[in-house]
């Protein structure tokens, strides 16, 4: 069996005809894990005797029957070692499982190999793993992106059938695009996050890593819906994702933000998402120029309330209940001072002490509060876009994968490659990242289409369309 060609429909199609089993996929995704895997090191853990259990029980008559799925580190699942890429949680065997993991099983599939991350979430190009720096599939020299990168780069490498993510302001979609696969973000409150180690509430969000569109709306069918567990789960229907896959574009209207086509961005990424454009055009979807003013305080906005959330919810880390203590405490403060310097790295204690800062007395209007005032400017700028038009169309990242090390001694311009994606997290709305071409370097690029909350059925059937009709999510890296 040839893994590098397979998806979960084409996988689905083998079963139903008895042409392979479950196990025959394991095995040949383990001799490609074999092959990739020393190069590209995006698994921290697998277990192959616990995959080879479920693959034998595996029920292929259900929607995800027998398809193996990897998960991101920061995805409680029970039995398993949940580090989030941290020293501080590097012996933290979790006791129960994300709603994720519960429905991703209800629907037949079995979970295989836990990927590396930023530490935490919190990062652009997962160099900030306390354990190892993860690289890009297409050229290792290379990030993968973040703070998802191994989830991407596994399955840009194709030793992945798909994996989960979690994305709090692009951090699904941006690596996606760096590692040539698909990435969705869906709708906030779509799909639980119980069990999501949390970064910053208010944007986190669970989402997948596929080879293909199809494959990205059947895993987000299995997962989405309604949680009680979870107090920002909506209690909406979720619709039929796949309802509009296969359908035309054709009077489909698709807006274009002038703001993200400006400065910054990387001319062979201007010119491939342009031509994508021009494509749907010129099959019949209207193409509407729009403006959404705010985008400029994007960055301003996601580093004030990301930091905020994060100091809060990092807090529970305090080396008294789990996690790392310090063996040099001799006290309850020298116990939290000295666990949180030991086990923390240097951005997450950046991100700490930010929000830390812009939380506290005196500055919290000023800071916190602003940043939340313009987050509901961005908020409206997008529902009177979605008055106008059904999607907003604009490029993943600003440019292809950097090089290792370019960017960690400057904070700033790290946080500037998630510039265009940040927005569908502070609105709340479902963002998806696919192909659309290679530089000429070879790297991928990634185009980025955006709908309104619950708007993922119109999203898939423009992504899907644009897939189709060309060749660009079938390329397979040659991994040197």
């Amino acid at each position: 069996m040839d893994i590098t060609t397979e998806t979960i429909s084409s996988l689905k199609r083998k079963y139903a005809a008895g042409e392979a089993s479950p196990s025959d996929v394991l095995d040949a995704l383990e001799a490609r894990i074999e092959s990739t895997e020393p190069k590209v090191l995006g698994y921290l853990r697998r277990n192959l005797e616990k995959a080879r259990e479920q693959a034998s029980v595996s029920d292929t008559s259900l929607p995800l029957g027998g398809i193996p799925i990897a998960v991101k580190d920061n995805i409680n699942e029970d039995g398993e070692i949940c580090t989030c890429a941290s020293t501080y949680l590097e012996n933290y065997l979790s006791p129960y499982n994300a709603t994720v993991i519960d429905r991703l099983q209800a629907a037949g599939a079995f979970t295989y190999g836990r990927t590396n991350m930023d530490e935490f979430a919190m990062g652009s190009s997962t160099e900030h793993s306390a354990f190892q720096k993860t690289n890009n599939p297409w050229d290792v020299s290379r990030i993968p992106g973040g703070s998802s990168g191994g989830s991407a780069a596994v399955v840009g490498a194709r030793s992945a059938i798909a994996a989960l993510g979690s994305d709090t302001g692009g951090s699904i979609r941006q690596p996606a695009a760096l590692c040539g696969c698909v990435g969705m973000k869906p709708s906030y409150g779509m799909v639980s996050r119980y069990g999501l180690v949390a970064f910053a509430s208010s944007l986190d969000q669970i989402g997948t890593f596929t080879r293909n569109v199809e494959d990205s709306a059947l895993i987000l069918q299995a997962i989405a819906g309604y949680d009680p567990m979870e107090n920002t789960s909506k209690q909406q229907e979720v619709p039929d994702l796949c309802a509009h896959i296969g359908k035309d574009v054709k009077g489909l209207r698709i807006a274009v933000p002038k703001e993200y086509f400006g400065a910054g961005i990387d001319a062979e990424v201007a010119q491939k998402v342009k031509a994508a454009i021009d494509w749907y055009q010129n099959e019949g979807a209207e193409i509407v120029e729009i403006s959404l003013p705010h985008t400029e305080h994007a960055i301003a906005v996601y580093y004030i309330i990301a930091t905020a959330e994060a100091s809060s919810n990092l807090a529970r880390f305090d080396g008294v209940r789990y996690g790392h203590r310090s063996s040099e405490a001799k006290d309850a403060i020298s116990t939290y001072h000295l666990s949180r310097e030991e086990g923390f790295g240097a951005e997450v204690k950046r991100r700490i002490i930010l929000g830390t800062y812009v939380l506290s007395s005196g500055y919290y209007d000023a800071y916190y509060n602003r940043a939340q005032k313009v987050r509901a400017l961005m908020k409206q700028d997008f529902e009177k876009a979605f008055e106008k038009c059904d999607l907003v169309l604009t490029p993943t990242s600003p440019t292809a994968a950097f090089k290792a090390g370019e960017k960690l001694d400057d904070p700033l311009q790290m946080y500037l490659a998630d510039v265009y994606t940040i927005a569908a997290n502070a609105a709340g709305i479902c963002g998806i990242s696919l192909p659309c071409g290679f530089n000429s370097e070879n790297l991928p690029v990634g185009l980025q289409l955006m709908g309104p909350a619950y708007g993922e059925p119109t999203m898939y059937q423009a992504a899907y369309a644009y897939e189709q009709a060309h060749g660009w999510s079938q390329q397979v890296p040659s991994i040197t």
